[in-house]
């Protein structure tokens, strides 16, 4: 789910997808301290991340005497060790001007707030991803709301998955080192100076409130983080805090922002995965991967199913209890896309479950 799930669970083969480009042979050893350099002046690092993706891309611009940093891996021991093996390798001793974060999820943000604190330099993030972290770091330590056992309960969970709720919820703000207390606001369409070249923000909605993307024309790259990823889809997830959202048309709608802000020419530094070219054909690949799965889904509600019960048009992997929550998330993403487009309709039970149809 998160940034790592199959991205459908098809019955029928799909499209023949466009091939990307992927213009690097070696990509830079996990955790080492040392960089590629992708194009003048940006460098390519790789931090250790848990699970299977193994791995998250974080970037470092020349900015100055110094080097701006885009993302920064989870708060641990190893990733804590491998920035500072990278102060020393590849940024030569230089300081951090400036720590950009494209978006509030821990992988992304975790060690934002000790880089900041170690330069003595300014975070910058969008409004609503910096508030929303600091508002989900504040739940830690808390015992699990009633709205969200209810939300679940609403989902089809039984008993001991909404225990297992309970006993994880407030994890979020573990992997992520204390939050600085001010920060500079990135707003979608703005241009800053890093260094020698113009940097662009482009926003997205769907994955994350208000997910950053920096694009410089001049060097012809993207840095996606989450927005675009080559070979898997991000989470697109309804979450308990607002359960009638619709974050899969925000996204569908991002994408194709993106698509028509950003030229197709760029070289796309992503999150996962590696750096590569075919912008546009990936997007509209994401695009029609989710239409596609709308399509299985709206034809699995002739008869009323719960969210638990519509995993398979969705997921290509059994959901076990590691996932439910993102897969319940992403589902009902769906679901909810599938009501605001009128084909489906939601129904509650006297056990306060939620039944889905079409309409």
């Amino acid at each position: 789910m998160r940034d790592g799930i199959e991205e459908d669970a098809s019955e029928t083969p799909e499209p023949r997808k466009p091939r990307l480009v992927y213009p690097f042979e070696a990509a830079p050893e996990t955790g080492s301290g040392q960089a590629v350099e992708v194009a003048p002046g940006v460098l390519w690092l790789r931090q250790p991340l848990g699970g299977s993706l193994g791995f998250i891309n974080v970037w470092a611009i020349r900015d100055g005497e110094g080097w701006a940093v885009v993302d920064t891996g989870l708060q641990t021991k190893e990733t804590s060790q491998a920035w500072r093996a990278a102060f020393a390798g590849a940024l030569g001793g230089l300081p951090v001007t400036r720590v950009i974060v494209t978006h509030l999820h821990p992988d992304h943000v975790g060690l934002a707030g000790w880089i900041a604190r170690k330069f003595d330099v300014r975070l910058w993030m969008t409004r609503l991803e910096y508030f929303q972290c600091r508002m989900l770091v504040a739940d830690t330590g808390r015992e699990a709301p009633e709205d969200g056992v209810r939300f679940f309960h609403a989902a089809g969970w039984d008993d001991e998955a909404i225990d297992n709720y309970k006993a994880r919820f407030g994890g979020f703000g573990k992997a992520i080192y204390q939050m600085p207390d001010s920060y500079r606001r990135l707003t979608d369409g703005e241009t800053f100076r890093i260094g020698d070249h113009d940097w662009r923000v482009v926003t997205g909605q769907g994955h994350s409130p208000d997910h950053a993307c920096l694009w410089c024309p001049e060097l012809e790259v993207l840095i996606s983080g989450d927005q675009v990823l080559p070979r898997i889809s991000s989470n697109v997830s309804v979450h308990p805090t607002e359960p009638d959202a619709d974050p899969l048309t925000d996204w569908i709608t991002s994408l194709a922002k993106v698509k028509a802000a950003v030229p197709d020419s760029v070289l796309v530094l992503p999150a996962h995965n590696d750096p590569f070219r075919g912008l546009h054909a990936r997007i509209d690949g994401l695009i029609s991967g989710h239409e596609r799965a709308l399509t299985r889904l709206a034809g699995k509600l002739s008869e009323p199913k719960r969210v638990v019960d519509v995993f398979g048009a969705l997921f290509a992997r059994p959901i076990g209890p590691d996932i439910l929550g993102m897969a319940t998330g992403e589902a009902l993403a769906h679901l909810n896309c599938l009501i605001g487009r009128g084909l489906a309709a939601r129904e509650k039970d006297a056990d306060a479950v939620n039944w889905y149809r079409s309409a």
